[in-house]
């Protein structure tokens, strides 16, 4: 079982004591009595695709030339075999600018923005979900001996969540390994860090899980099957429009992972059924981490 502390498997890892992620404000509780909290820092990052402002997000601020590079490419704003020629990051003007060789797409889809239910202020293009059409997820084989391994080394990693809370956690995962762990206030920041990530480093993500410790939602879904990621698991719970969209497109998906327990929606024919829920061991009832909604 993964210890406390465990990090060394991660390619990136939570860093919840790095500055300027949390703030130290005082109050009071209950009873009267003054206390000292960590709280997380929420800032604007406006993002530019060549001279075209696209959107301003708010998040941690940690990771912002991932956080543009995933936005951009999961938006269809960035297209396959785009020439990527620089991504400036400006800190005191809070501003990335992406730069491509050639032209893009980005004033009709900006025509076609839509509110979502992510935390922040998620926001879709109304032709994401066209672009659902063409997507083949690939046939890997999911071993639940590494779903159990996977929870409970994450649920044990130190993360700005557990040293703050008000936050969402996406890690990238590869067998039972946990590879990249990020975290942002919307659940969609996070997931579009590891697609910069992955864009930036040219991984393949064939042979790769995506787990988060928010809902599986119909933007979660999308995201997770246009990065072209097969498996998409989360300790919380489901929407019906997340699992309609994953059972169209053949994306695995595993919710309310706790303990010796999940539940399969979606892509069950993935799932290896290689370990015994009764040899492993059950989360207290009282976990540390509970479960985003």
């Amino acid at each position: 079982m993964a210890r406390l502390g465990d990090i060394s498997d991660y390619l990136i890892a939570p860093e919840p004591g790095a500055a300027r992620l949390t703030r130290a404000v005082t109050g009071t509780d209950q009873n009267g009595q003054a206390v000292d909290l960590n709280v997380v820092e929420e800032r604007p990052l406006t993002i530019f695709l060549n001279g075209q402002e696209i959107v301003t997000a708010m998040t941690i601020g940690d990771y912002p030339e991932y956080l543009a590079l995933g936005f951009l490419r999961n938006q269809g704003m960035l297209r396959d075999g785009e020439v990527i020629k620089g991504v400036d990051y400006d800190e005191e003007l809070e501003t990335v600018v992406v730069r491509t060789e050639g032209t893009t797409t980005f004033e009709d889809k900006l025509k076609k923005k839509t509110r979502t239910s992510g935390c922040a202020v998620g926001t879709v293009f109304g032709d994401m979900m066209e672009g659902l059409e063409g997507v083949v997820l690939p046939d890997v084989q999911v071993k639940t001996s590494d779903l159990y391994a996977l929870a409970a080394q994450i649920n044990r990693t130190p993360s700005l969540y557990l040293e703050a809370g008000a936050i969402h956690g996406t890690v990238l995962c590869q067998g039972a390994r946990p590879l990249v762990y990020m975290e942002d206030v919307g659940r969609h920041n996070a997931v579009d860090k590891i697609a910069g990530w992955m864009l930036s480093e040219r991984v393949s993500a064939d042979d790769k899980l995506l787990y988060t410790t928010g809902r599986l939602t119909s933007e979660m879904v999308i995201k997770t099957a246009l990065m072209g990621i097969p498996v998409l698991a989360s300790r919380s719970g489901f929407t019906a429009w997340g699992v309609e969209i994953a059972q169209q497109v053949g994306l695995t998906l595993i919710g309310r992972m706790k303990g010796q327990r999940f539940v399969c929606l979606a892509g069950e024919e993935r799932l290896l059924r290689d370990a015994d829920p009764a040899q492993v061991a059950d989360e207290p009832r009282k976990s540390r981490r509970k479960g985003s909604g």
